[in-house]
């Protein structure tokens, strides 16, 4: 199978799978853990019927990306994307692997995710026009959709095995992790963020929000999962942005219009998407990356 085809499952005979979550199948890999980056996708918490070709792949070379550029500030969970260097038999497995896996540090993830928001948009705009407020932090009169905040903001949600995560205030992640835990992956959370998002400006993108996971390994906090792609973030291309409206995106926003023009009821069976949808979201993440990283990704 080239890595061309789209990859909806993946398969390891002998070796225990460890978790399947709506993108990633992990697998247990001797003291390590072996992520899977596969081509599904969801939307409104549902995975779709159909994939996106080379999705997991982008997904997985751009966090590596974002992995050597933020590992001054924090240690990641990488031990390796080489297949080559995985333990025998991996490498047996390698046009399945290659490119879409990471081996890693198996580390105790927090229960938490850890979002920064730069620009008012999705749900953080809708509460501000309720409260003036995101998460229950104030925020400045006069806002539009859209607008950049005065600053980032830091807003932790729990994490939710399946439907909606939910945000939660600082308070009671502090109950949940402990005060100075707290404090640290909000450091951690808003210093990443300012510097990815200085960076992408440099590229052309706007990374209106986006969020993380930590995990705890050998006694320190460790950046783990993926990081600042089109799944987890929100991608806007700035020569088209304009406060007070909705903004073009490089992410899978497009896939959420198409499934709002159906009309679908946000039930069970998810729809497949069209071919011209699948494809235009491959491109779209293809943009993303080439963007970002100034390489286009091999074929």
């Amino acid at each position: 199978m080239s890595n061309t085809s789209a990859q909806l499952q993946i398969e390891l005979p002998h070796y225990k799978l460890f978790g399947r979550g709506k993108v990633r199948d992990i697998y247990e890999v001797n003291e390590y853990l072996l992520i899977i980056a596969t081509d599904r996708i969801s939307a409104f918490d549902f995975i779709l019927g159909s994939a996106i070709p080379q999705k997991g792949i982008i997904l997985t070379q751009m966090s590596l990306f974002w992995f050597q550029m933020m590992q001054d500030l924090v240690p990641n969970h990488l031990v390796t994307a080489d297949v080559s260097q995985f333990p025998e038999p991996l490498p047996e497995f390698k046009t399945l692997l290659e490119r879409r896996s990471m081996l890693v540090k198996r580390a105790q993830p927090f229960p938490v995710e850890c979002v920064a928001r730069g620009y008012l948009s999705g749900s953080g705009w809708k509460e501000y026009q309720r409260k003036q407020s995101v998460c229950g932090i104030s925020l400045p009169s006069g806002l539009k959709e859209s607008s950049e905040l005065p600053e980032p903001i830091f807003t932790p949600a729990t994490k939710a095995v399946s439907g909606h995560d939910e945000n939660i205030s600082l308070e009671s992640m502090s109950q949940l992790i402990g005060r100075e835990t707290t404090s640290r992956l909000r450091e951690y959370t808003l210093k990443i963020y300012a510097r990815a998002r200085d960076y992408a400006r440099s590229r052309g993108i706007i990374i209106a929000d986006t969020k993380f996971e930590f995990g705890f390994y050998d006694g320190n906090i460790i950046l783990i999962d993926e990081v600042m792609t089109p799944d987890s973030s929100r991608f806007w291309p700035s020569n088209d942005y304009a406060p007070g409206r909705p903004q073009k995106s490089f992410d899978k926003q497009f896939v959420r219009d198409y499934l709002e023009e159906i009309r679908w009821n946000k039930q069970a069976p998810a729809p497949s998407l069209p071919d011209w949808v699948a494809e235009a979201t491959k491109k779209k993440y293809l943009e993303a990356f080439e963007l970002l990283t100034g390489s286009k990704l091999q074929e």
